[in-house]
């Protein structure tokens, strides 16, 4: 429930481990459009408007992340997710699915370097009775 308190709450950071942070944060930078903002002991600050994710340094294991999580961005169009999908399949991205339309919008899901699975997503062709449910 909303009220005075969380009314003006906001997502401040998103934290994942990663025993290869270097490769995560160019992840990061190279696919999702972040900046670099510092660095200390293997662990990387990155920046997007409106939040940062912290690679934190995890050791020599990858993380077990539970099978279906994920981490959601959104791309405005299809040829969006499909131009990055065709990127990320050139560069050697490890998929994870296709791109499909399961009535929410067109997706496909990814991992990046470190095992953090990603969607990549738009809403624009959802079906009508999905549309309601999005934030404008």
């Amino acid at each position: 429930m909303m009220n005075d308190l969380t009314q003006s709450m906001k997502l401040n950071h998103l934290s994942f481990p990663s025993a290869d942070t270097a490769a995560t944060a160019k992840f990061f930078e190279q696919y999702l459009g972040f900046t670099i903002a510092g660095t200390w002991e293997k662990s990387y600050i990155l920046k997007r408007p409106g939040y940062d994710v912290v690679i934190d340094h995890a050791s020599d294991d990858v993380p077990a992340w539970p099978k279906n999580f994920h981490v959601g961005f959104e791309l405005p169009d299809f040829d969006d997710v499909r131009a990055l999908y065709e990127r990320f399949k050139a560069d050697g991205v490890q998929m994870e699915t296709d791109i499909f339309n399961n009535g929410r919008g067109s997706r496909f899901f990814c991992r990046a370097p470190g095992g953090v699975m990603f969607e990549l997503n738009t809403r624009c062709d959802a079906a009508p009775e999905y549309r309601g449910t999005f934030d404008n």
